[in-house]
């Protein structure tokens, strides 16, 4: 029997990569990623960037993993149900890929992400299932100058898109008159719990995800390479006729969305400890007049009962309130309620913390004054290694 002879080279895991001319290992080593979502799609997303051999990967969920995400999710096993999405991926990525740097976030990427980690990546890519998430992660891409890679799959069908909001159209340019119908309804019920809004789940197999990912995948590593990632167009793929057609995307310039920071300062502020005042003050000396902070969300600033009296101030996104939060904390009678989506230097919410206000640790903050604009990144007021 001839002896097998080892010939392999250091960096043999890359080599069939390397033989398209205008590969860059190195880059893809140096790169950063965002994913937000790891269900089926983001499973899928995830997996493809390790395989690729992306550097460093963050990823954000919120969710748990169920015995019935198994079918479609490459890097959950039944040891990891009842875990952290976000941790079970990042397990199971370390495992694919063991050289791979990845942190794991189980938090709201509607209220609780800091736009500082879109900032800091060099690929932003969605694998996510709602109209909120993706509108706030688009919103996010615009205002620090990122790209916003995006798939949806439903059935054995799906799309691929990337948008670019700084030039062209982006998401929410896509959203007809029934989506927004849809997100009032969903706005107008804030006090419901998120159990509650719950409809049932998407039906999909991960056949359309492993399509749509790599779809996805494969236009953020052509952005990577410095080649047209093709903004503003989507691929859609209808697995019943096995046909695919390509969506040209209409910049809406009535869009409220196309703001894109011209500068984003990086202060020494804390979300935790740093109150609006101090940033207002930064704000109104460098704008040169006064200025307001912008919050990302409205926020429940006050609560008053006419029954019993009683007032608080829970201070808290009205989309994050349960059902009880339109009831006096006192007596449970129907209660008064208003609420701010702005910080002016003269509101008793000038003293309040950044935390208080809702704004997570490590987030873009937007001051303005008339036209002018100042906007900053917070401290991450925590660290995280990479590992």
């Amino acid at each position: 029997m001839t002896e097998r002879i080892d010939i392999r080279l250091p960096d043999e895991r890359f080599h069939r990569h390397t033989l398209i001319p205008w590969w860059d290992q190195k880059r893809l080593a140096s790169a950063t990623a965002l994913v937000l979502g790891v269900g089926a799609l983001g499973n899928e997303i995830v997996k493809n960037l390790c395989l690729l051999g992306i550097g460093k990967i963050r990823i954000v969920d919120l969710d748990f993993v169920e015995n019935s995400n198994l079918t479609r999710s490459p890097l959950f096993r039944e040891r990891h149900e009842g875990m952290s999405k976000a941790m079970a991926a990042a397990e199971g990525a370390r495992e694919l890929y063991p050289q791979v740097k990845v942190i794991a976030h189980q938090l709201d990427i509607v209220h609780d992400l800091g736009w500082g980690h879109v900032l800091d990546s060099d690929l932003v890519l969605a694998g996510l299932d709602g109209r909120e998430a993706r509108l706030s992660a688009n919103r996010a891409c615009i205002r620090t100058g990122k790209l916003f890679f995006d798939g949806a799959i439903e059935g054995i069908a799906g799309v691929a898109r990337v948008f670019d909001g700084r030039s062209g159209p982006c998401y929410e340019c896509t959203m007809g008159e029934r989506d927004w119908e849809l997100m009032r309804h969903r706005r107008s019920c804030n006090m419901l719990s998120r159990d509650e809004m719950a409809t049932g789940h998407t039906p999909t197999v991960t056949t359309i995800s492993s399509v749509i990912a790599a779809l996805e995948v494969q236009q953020a590593l052509k952005h990577l390479h410095g080649l047209d990632p093709q903004a503003g167009v989507g691929l859609s793929v209808n697995g019943i006729g096995f046909d695919a057609w390509q969506v040209k995307y209409s910049r809406n310039e009535e869009c409220y969305a196309h703001e894109p920071a011209e500068v984003i300062h990086r202060m020494p502020w804390s979300s935790v400890s740093t109150p609006a005042s101090e940033v207002l003050a930064e704000a109104s000396n460098r704008l040169g007049k006064p200025a307001y902070l912008e919050l990302r969300h409205d926020i429940m600033t006050e609560r008053s009962c006419s029954a019993c009296g009683f007032v608080d101030h829970p201070l808290r996104p009205l989309a994050k309130l349960g059902q009880g939060a339109a009831l006096c904390q006192n007596c449970k009678a129907q209660a008064r309620w208003e609420s701010a989506n702005r910080v002016e230097p003269e509101s008793a919410l000038a003293s309040r913390t950044l935390a208080e206000l809702g704004i997570p640790p490590y987030d873009v903050v937007r001051c303005r004054a008339g036209l002018a604009t100042f906007d900053a990144v917070l401290n991450l007021d925590r660290t995280a290694d990479w590992v």
